[in-house]
């Protein structure tokens, strides 16, 4: 077994020695004696850095979870796709970024992958594998975030203190700002098309507050079928470690009775545009979503460090998209390249 982290040396090296595992990786380099010395004494061994995570991922398992957030996590996923084996994710930037790389790679080495994403598992659940032509379209849902009710105007006062406290979820500071801007439905929405090979034209988001439906898969019959739960990532994540069986997790029943009232609503793509960049960017094709993710992931930061004010994130990645040629996404070359290009734009329209 390998475990990862990037900088928390103590909860690595706690659950290094809880399960007794063959290495552990520290991505941040400086952080590698203090790992060493929390594992001395162990049989685990050590080591540090960007390329050590990847090589982490190219240890024969029998199942992989990849949990890195953002643009970081693709070559660990890459590599892993390349050996095959089951591989939970729940980086989404994976295949916004590297969709047509990563969906190849998996079907050359007859790998398997499990969304760890709700939403994606939602629909994992509930969708018909043997006979995809009989699916109408996919249906996300959506929280709506914590600033679904307001103005344009009240959202533009919003601080990072408030947009990362999610009415339902409880998630880290990046994909709090993600949900709150919808742009986490929105990199859903391109990780679908790859994942379920479905045409934009076939995937509409669905606001719903209450988080009960995960998301939905509509026939071509009329049916639409559902996968409910409490609101608790542990039910998905449960999925992926039991898959294809099932097993017991402490998560809340969920209870309709005592919950009352489902609510739907469509999205609004005046209030929140990152649904549009996301139509955008998949009309683009080639390297367009990875440069909508880089972009995003620049403005997200600078927000939290407080040096943009909250609609300044939609300003910034739809003005470097739109900017964005068309170019085919060839190989990890490529990628990288337009990934660089984007965060420096971005960066240049922080004022």
């Amino acid at each position: 077994m390998a475990l990862t982290a990037n900088k928390n040396v103590s909860v690595l090296a706690e659950q290094a020695r809880l399960l007794n595992a063959r290495l552990a990786v520290v991505a941040d380099e400086s952080r590698y004696q203090e790992l060493k010395d929390a594992l001395a004494g162990t049989d685990t061994d050590v080591a540090a850095g960007a390329q050590a995570v990847v090589e982490a991922a190219q240890i024969e398992s029998d199942w992989l979870m990849s949990a890195i957030v953002g643009a970081a996590g693709l070559p660990g996923t890459l590599a892993a796709a390349r050996r095959g084996g089951t591989i939970a994710f729940a980086n989404k930037e994976t295949l916004v970024c590297a969709g047509p790389l990563m969906m190849r790679l998996v079907a050359e080495a007859g790998a398997t992958l499990l969304p760890v994403d709700s939403e994606h598992n939602a629909i994992y659940q509930v969708f018909d594998f043997e006979h995809p032509e009989g699916i109408a379209r996919l249906i996300l849902t959506a929280s709506g975030g914590p600033f679904r009710t307001l103005s344009r105007e009240e959202m533009g006062k919003m601080t990072a203190e408030q947009a990362v406290k999610h009415p339902v979820w409880s998630m880290g500071a990046k994909i709090s700002i993600d949900s709150a801007t919808l742009m986490n439905k929105a990199l859903e929405v391109i990780e679908a098309h790859f994942l379920f090979c479905m045409p934009r034209e076939q995937i509409d988001v669905l606001v719903h507050p209450q988080s009960v439906i995960h998301s939905m898969v509509e026939y071509r019959d009329g049916s639409v079928l559902a996968q409910l739960g409490s609101p608790d990532m542990r039910t998905p994540i449960g999925f992926c470690l039991a898959w294809p069986e099932r097993m017991e997790t402490p998560v809340p029943k969920l209870d309709l009775a005592k919950i009352g009232q489902l609510t739907f609503e469509n999205p609004d793509p005046k209030k929140f545009p990152a649904l549009v960049f996301a139509q955008e960017a998949m009309e683009k094709g080639g390297i367009a979503p990875a440069v909508m993710s880089a972009a995003n992931e620049v403005a997200v930061q600078a927000f939290l460090d407080k040096r943009i004010g909250f609609l300044d994130i939609e300003r910034i990645v739809g003005t470097v998209l739109r900017a964005t040629e068309t170019t085919s996404l060839t190989d990890l070359a490529v990628l990288a390249e337009a990934d660089a290009s984007a965060r420096v734009k971005a960066e240049e329209l922080i004022v």
